[in-house]
């Protein structure tokens, strides 16, 4: 890949931000690859999410990391400003977009297709303008009662997450008789809401909302389980990266395995997420996972 934009420290003494050298039209969705599992990667602009809150608060940490995750093989940037961790401080959209819409026009720039992390219809309209061209929103059920129209006008592809209740305190939520058939009739009820705003329904991507208002039972069952999510007929991607789950699954005397000691067996889930039909994985290792997936692909055939 051309070399597009220097690393922080390479541009005018007078800019506070990485440069972009040589500025190219974004990576359309068309662009993705369809032989092989889409990789997204995370980039959390944030002081307080769960693995890597605070690491790339500032813009320049940023657009770095992005830079060295699009240069890296990330098939999409997933750009988010407000932590959903359970016990994390509401933001508002204006300090949301104060945060990620300098990294978003930066990243743009350089030619990442990117995705926003965000529950706030004004905060997914600036986004779009400012290059964007996925909307990835964790609201579930809460979806605000704006995004459908918005998303119908704007004509992007919409990842509709299941969630129940609030994202920051969601275990009284955590209830079911049958976590898979519940959470497939519901995002289906959820689907056909936006497509009746209209919302094509080829724009919507289903996102079973691993750690959203489940437990680790109910993790592993509805990964077991995407095979009846593909079924509803639209693209499917898959959030494991290092959530608790996992970090319960690695315990070792008795101590949960923190979320940088998670990474392998985030790896495991990308290569079997789709080779089970997941069409996409939401990442923090990026490159490691882009391998996973290529090797699911050959293993496929």
């Amino acid at each position: 890949m051309d070399s597009l934009a220097a690393v922080p420290g390479t541009g005018p003494a007078t800019s506070p931000l990485p440069v972009v050298r040589k500025v190219r039209a974004p990576r359309k969705f068309s662009d993705l690859p369809t032989d092989r599992g889409v990789v997204m990667a995370i980039l959390n602009v944030t002081p307080d999410s769960f693995s890597d809150g605070g690491k790339f608060v500032s813009p320049d940490k940023a657009i770095a990391q992005g830079l060295k995750l699009f240069y890296g093989g990330a098939d999409i940037i997933d750009v988010g400003g407000e932590s959903t961790r359970p016990g994390a401080e509401s933001i508002t959209p204006e300090e949301e977009q104060a945060r990620i819409l300098p990294v978003i026009e930066a990243l743009a720039k350089a030619g990442a297709l990117i995705s926003v992390d965000t529950m706030h219809v004004d905060t997914a309209s600036k986004a779009i303008d400012a290059g964007a061209g996925i909307i990835n929103d964790v609201s579930g059920m809460t979806f605000s009662p704006e995004m459908p129209a918005l998303i119908a006008e704007r004509k992007v592809p919409y990842v509709l997450m299941h969630r129940r209740g609030d994202a920051r305190n969601v275990d009284p939520a955590a209830k079911y008789d049958d976590v898979v058939a519940e959470v497939v009739a519901e995002l289906a009820e959820l689907r056909d809401k936006f497509v009746a705003a209209g919302v094509a329904e080829d724009q919507i991507i289903l996102d079973p909302g691993l750690g959203f208002s489940k437990n680790a039972e109910h993790n592993w069952a509805l990964l077991r389980g995407l095979p009846e999510f593909t079924k509803l007929g639209h693209k499917v991607l898959v959030g494991a990266s290092r959530k608790r789950f996992l970090g319960t699954l690695l315990s070792s005397a008795g101590k949960v395995a923190a979320p940088a000691e998670r990474d392998h067996a985030t790896l495991a889930i990308s290569a079997l997420a789709v080779a089970n039909g997941a069409w996409g994985v939401r990442v923090h290792d990026s490159g490691a996972s882009l391998d996973a997936v290529k090797v699911a692909a050959a293993w496929a055939g």
